[in-house]
């Protein structure tokens, strides 16, 4: 009886944890939702005035729409979490990662963003780029912004052929996608380029020069957005899975109460009839 009175205590302990870690992941994705609510007007506007730009004549080039005639090097920037007790969210994303190298089979480097991405890296062997961010929930907007002219420039240079971000989609809160998206060279279709001859705008010193200033723009955008993408789904995740060991819990505390129920019960019937035989001797 004393051996499951303290197990029930012990699960009741970790029922409270997980419950306040439950009630703290809930809070975080409200305002995680509110973020990504804000954040994706200006991603939206920013890839519309990009496409219109590269859309808009047939003789359009930039070096950051064309792809590489010979892919050699892969950079990802790789969005995880800094903590556990997540359910899968970790995990999807490395195996997404695991095998996105396995199908392209050529030399990667990486961004990693979150303790976990940095353990990966680090488990695995990659090259790590400068600009190396621990902790998702500190990672500003200028961080961002600073890491797109880090890449935009590396990209130039050719210290790499093309970049992926690998971050988590949010769909629901029961729901959220490991995903890879290119932003290396920027998906470009030629042949659906047009010359417009009703467009009024005119874009000095010339309509690739915009365009080119804009890259790291576009880049920011999609690392600030995939963040707190990530982020949310990150609190949806754990969420989930600490309502999961909350009700867990639940249930082995019944079931130890109905244990030591027994146990109680069998311990006075023995003492009654331990007296009973007594008083008849």
């Amino acid at each position: 009886m004393k051996e499951i009175k303290l197990r029930i205590k012990s699960v009741q302990s970790t029922r409270q944890i997980t419950k306040a870690m439950e009630l703290v992941a809930s809070s975080k994705v409200r305002r995680a939702r509110e973020r990504i609510e804000r954040t994706e007007p200006y991603f939206n506007i920013l890839y519309d005035t990009m496409s219109q730009i590269a859309y808009g004549k047939r003789d359009f080039t930039s070096p950051f729409v064309e792809p590489r005639e010979e892919v050699q090097k892969v950079c990802y920037v790789i969005i995880a979490g800094d903590r556990g007790l997540a359910g899968g969210y970790n995990s999807n994303i490395m195996k997404l990662v695991e095998n996105h190298m396995k199908e392209h089979g050529h030399a990667v480097c990486a961004v990693p963003v979150g303790k976990k991405a940095a353990e990966f890296c680090q488990r695995k062997e990659i090259e790590v780029l400068t600009g190396e961010y621990n902790l998702v929930e500190n990672v500003t907007i200028g961080n961002c912004f600073e890491a797109a002219h880090m890449l935009k420039d590396a990209f130039r240079a050719g210290a790499f052929d093309e970049l992926y971000v690998i971050y988590t989609n949010f769909v629901s809160m029961m729901t959220q996608h490991a995903t890879a998206m290119q932003v290396l060279p920027v998906p470009y279709e030629k042949e659906a380029a047009k010359d417009d001859l009703k467009s009024l705008v005119l874009y000095e010193p010339s309509p690739e020069a915009v365009f080119n200033a804009v890259v790291p723009e576009y880049i920011s955008g999609i690392f600030y957005g995939a963040l707190c993408q990530s982020y949310a789904s990150e609190q949806a995740a754990r969420r989930t899975a600490m309502d999961a060991a909350s009700k867990n819990a639940d249930d082995m505390i019944e079931d130890l109460s109905l244990k030591y129920n027994r146990a109680r019960q069998g311990a006075i019937t023995q003492e009654i009839t331990e007296i009973v035989a007594g008083a008849e001797n």
